[in-house]
């Protein structure tokens, strides 16, 4: 057997065991801080808005080679098209010949003297694509009823499957924490905010909740009939529920970000722009803080909810209070694995009956007398 399959056996055991349910303080600490330098990312620096919500035109040009020169050639270009609201306009590589232009709305005609401007200043082939500003307006609110509406059903779904209002509400709080520092990396980078930007951030939520409805389907397992046991406590049964999917979680984290990365790395350093890379950034970041909000929020947030009910609250005094017992009383339990305590083997009564003696062969008569 493996290491790792030895190390996870292990977990599963509880012959090894992480205290995420006690040290989930720390955790909230660590997470709030991330959060809050997210939330001044994008209240701060804001967000890079692609064409399709500020509204504009975007041209794509061809050249003979898409680098650092052709691209000041292609912004000299749009300056000298004596197009005013065509100022100070946006320019992006794409693969090895390929240039975007974007600006501010322009008429057809104002259009048109970018686009001969462009032709003139070395490309070869140019296209347009005029996109108004009611356009984003309209992705912009169905991606927010869209999440509004997948957070209900999301709720409504915990809730029906495990009867428990407590999990929805941290799942909730771990979804929640997940957009926020995608958004967050978003304003950071500077990337463009894209219809694919948005349907990354939709699919990352589905992510994050199968790996959270998956260690909540444990925690039910563990602590089913709780209120009647004397040996842990629900906070002792959530953790171990926490490490015996933990080689799980992240086996599925590191499968599912391997082709992601793959695919941000092509968009950023092969294609260079484009949806793909707008589409691979939201998954990725979405990801990874899925994965680690379903370890370390989501589980320790519904445990310390469902702590404070007086149930959980007496049935855990019960089980301190044997323990304290026991210790007092000096029959500390075995622990789980450990060899069992040498017995000590008495003489029975037979044994300590007097055995008749015989001489040495050497001293009995021949006769047998």
């Amino acid at each position: 057997m493996s290491r790792i399959s030895t190390f996870g056996h292990n977990l599963y055991e509880g012959r090894v065991s992480f205290d995420f349910i006690g040290r989930r303080k720390l955790f909230y600490a660590i997470s709030a801080a991330i959060v809050v330098v997210a939330a001044l990312a994008f209240m701060v620096r804001g967000f890079n808005y692609g064409v399709e919500f500020k509204g504009g035109v975007e041209f794509t040009a061809k050249v003979a080679v898409a680098d650092v020169q052709s691209s000041d050639a292609m912004i000299q270009a749009v300056e000298d098209a004596g197009v005013p609201d065509a100022g100070d306009p946006t320019v992006q590589t794409s693969g090895n010949d390929t240039i975007r232009i974007q600006t501010r709305a322009l008429t057809q005609d104002e259009a048109t003297q970018v686009t001969d401007s462009l032709k003139k200043a070395g490309a070869t082939e140019v296209s347009q694509n005029l996109i108004g500003p009611t356009y984003g307006k309209q992705v912009a609110t169905k991606a927010l009823t869209g999440l509004i509406v997948f957070l209900l059903i999301v709720v409504v779904f915990i809730w029906a499957y495990f009867r428990e209002w407590r999990m929805s509400v941290a799942g909730i709080v771990a979804l929640i924490h997940d957009l926020v520092i995608t958004a967050g990396v978003y304003a950071l980078s500077g990337f463009e905010v894209t219809p694919a930007t948005v349907t990354g951030l939709l699919t990352i939520l589905g992510f994050s909740l199968y790996d959270t409805v998956v260690v909540f389907d444990k925690v039910r397992e563990n602590t089913k009939g709780i209120l009647t046991s004397t040996t842990r406590t629900y906070a002792e049964q959530a953790n171990l529920a926490l490490n015996q999917t933990l080689v799980r979680s992240i086996n599925t984290s590191i499968t599912a970000l391997l082709p992601v990365a793959a695919l941000l790395f092509a968009g950023v350093f092969i294609l260079g722009t484009g949806p793909l890379k707008d589409l691979a950034l939201a998954l990725f970041v979405g990801m990874l803080a899925g994965a680690y909000s379903s370890i370390f929020i989501a589980t320790p947030l519904a445990s310390q909810l469902k702590e404070r009910e007086p149930a959980i609250k007496a049935q855990a005094a019960r089980v301190m209070a044997r323990r304290a017992k026991e210790a007092r009383e000096g029959e500390t339990p075995v622990p789980a694995g450990a060899p069992a305590p040498a017995r000590t083997v008495r003489p029975s009564a037979a044994a300590k009956r007097a055995q008749p003696s015989r001489k040495p062969r050497s001293q009995r008569g021949k006769g047998g007398s």
